[in-house]
């Protein structure tokens, strides 16, 4: 780990000096690059600086045992050493892990897909208030949310809603989020009180652009059609939306939210790229295999991941056996704590990997 560090510390170094050279300052670009890298690199040297404080300290308070004390003082320098070694053990666990090898695609934003499960119109409502969540949990980061693509249920509930999540990190916190979501309540159209339990799936994707996932224009057909369903002016007036049939994989998209028929075929683009890797990366966990076993890491959308249970105001993740009695906020956008504690899992679970090999 020592050599990891030195080596993370000179890198940081050799940007500073970078970030300050004429080349760099006239160029904005590798400006930009340079700076998000340090920016990366910071916290890690600061707490690899504190540790080696540490150590020192560790080292002087353990050779003044050796001089000629008196018991009183040879009592706060064991108290010192205890509390050092104490910090020794926290920073080497925050440094482990910040030196573990990190997503790729964490600082990316993301393509979330909600659909619609079994329990008829209450899916599609529970379906309505997942999108509430990340909404507002979006809203609570700083982030920009708009809808790519929906498919209402009639009743204020949605069939299937795509939406982007455009922010810094937005993939690193979210993508813990797919799987099989599950709600257990009274519906209102119960007459009799009784409660029933529906479900929607959630996909959480890395927004691809054009260069990073390639489409052929040749392998896509494109279908224009008029806009069904409710619709803003125009929409459903214009043969504006636009289905994209990707033939090598069977692959369809459908947007139509936009007047315009350009933004429409923008949109179903966008997701047509993010499906796309999700379906390489899946391709490739299924013949390697380990990258699956961290089902915290990339929640299964087969996998029952979450109940929101309202009779009883809990809400439950079952990967990690979390809950919490705070159901009026979670619904209110405020999922950090189940997130916060699935970071944690998920790094715990990887230092155990990487100490397994």
């Amino acid at each position: 780990m020592l050599k990891k560090l030195a080596s993370v510390e000179k890198r940081y170094n050799e940007l500073n000096m970078l970030l300050s050279s004429p080349e760099t300052t006239r160029n904005p670009e590798l400006l930009m690059t340079y700076g998000q890298e340090q920016s990366n690199l910071e916290p890690i040297v600061i707490a690899f600086h504190r540790y080696r404080d540490v150590l020192s300290q560790l080292g002087d308070a353990t050779d003044m045992l050796d001089d000629q004390l008196d018991d009183e003082m040879k009592e706060m320098v064991r108290e010192e050493i205890a509390s050092l070694e104490t910090e020794q053990e926290t920073l080497e666990k925050e440094l482990q892990f910040m030196l573990l090898p990190k997503d790729p695609n964490d600082d990316k934003n993301v393509i979330v897909e909600i659909r619609a499960g079994a329990g008829g119109d209450e899916a599609g409502l529970f379906a309505a208030d997942l999108f509430r969540i990340y909404t507002r949990y979006a809203d609570r980061q700083g982030w920009k949310s708009a809808v790519l693509s929906s498919h209402e249920s009639g009743i204020g509930g949605y069939k299937e809603i795509i939406f982007q999540v455009a922010g810094n990190g937005a993939y690193s916190k979210l993508k813990y989020e797919s799987g099989v979501h599950r709600v257990q309540r009274v519906p209102q159209t119960e007459s009799g009180g009784r409660i029933h339990t529906s479900t929607a799936t959630v996909a959480v994707l890395p927004e691809m652009d054009e260069v990073e996932i390639e489409i052929d224009p040749n392998e896509v057909r494109i279908d224009i059609f008029r806009s069904s369903g409710p619709g803003g002016q125009s929409v459903n007036t214009t043969d504006s939306a636009v289905r994209l049939t990707h033939e090598p994989t069977g692959l369809v998209v459908s947007c139509q939210d936009e007047k315009s028929q350009l933004q429409n075929k923008i949109k179903a683009f966008n997701i047509l790229r993010a499906r796309l890797y999700d379906l390489e990366q899946r391709r490739l966990e299924a013949e390697h295999g380990a990258a699956r076993r961290l089902q915290v890491g990339r929640g299964d959308r087969s996998e029952k991941i979450r109940t929101y249970n309202f009779p009883q105001t809990r809400v439950t993740d079952h990967r990690i056996g979390f809950t919490s009695h705070r159901l009026e906020q979670i619904l209110g956008g405020e999922i950090d704590e189940f997130i916060q504690e699935l970071t944690a899992t998920d790094q715990e679970q990887k230092l155990q990997q990487l100490a397994a090999v």
